[in-house]
């Protein structure tokens, strides 16, 4: 229980930090380009890659791993994620795998967002 409500806060304090810094930096450059989200993805995936480095060093408890990684940078932001799971791929030697995860994921993540897009607009036709 006490992992899960660490994920729980971890979670809610990312997308709390994904909103506000998001909304600042598009006030600061406009929203022409997404400068937000390539910022929160950028530094998701270095903080991860940051803890990810200390965790090898230091014995980091369950329950902050979980609130830090699930929680906290899984709601700030899923690319770190994606980013960390592909590092692994590489530093494994699985670097075919790696680059079909990377395709994958981007050319089928776009492809989805418009499939649902459509799939909206065909159940309310206007």
């Amino acid at each position: 229980m006490k992992i899960i409500l660490s994920i729980m806060f971890g979670g809610a304090l990312g997308a709390l930090l994904r909103f506000f810094i998001s909304r600042w930096v598009s006030n600061i450059f406009g929203i022409i380009f997404p400068f937000g989200t390539l910022l929160i993805n950028l530094s998701g995936s270095l903080l991860i890659g940051i803890f990810y480095g200390l965790s090898e060093r230091i014995i980091i408890g369950n329950t902050l791993r979980a609130f830090i990684t699930v929680g906290l940078l899984g709601a700030f932001t899923t690319f770190s994620t994606f980013a960390f799971e592909n590092m692994n791929l590489f530093k494994d030697g699985e670097f075919k795998l790696g680059f079909i995860n990377i395709l994958l994921t981007n050319i089928f993540g776009i492809i989805f967002v418009f499939l649902g897009f459509i799939i909206v607009g065909l159940i309310y036709k206007n």
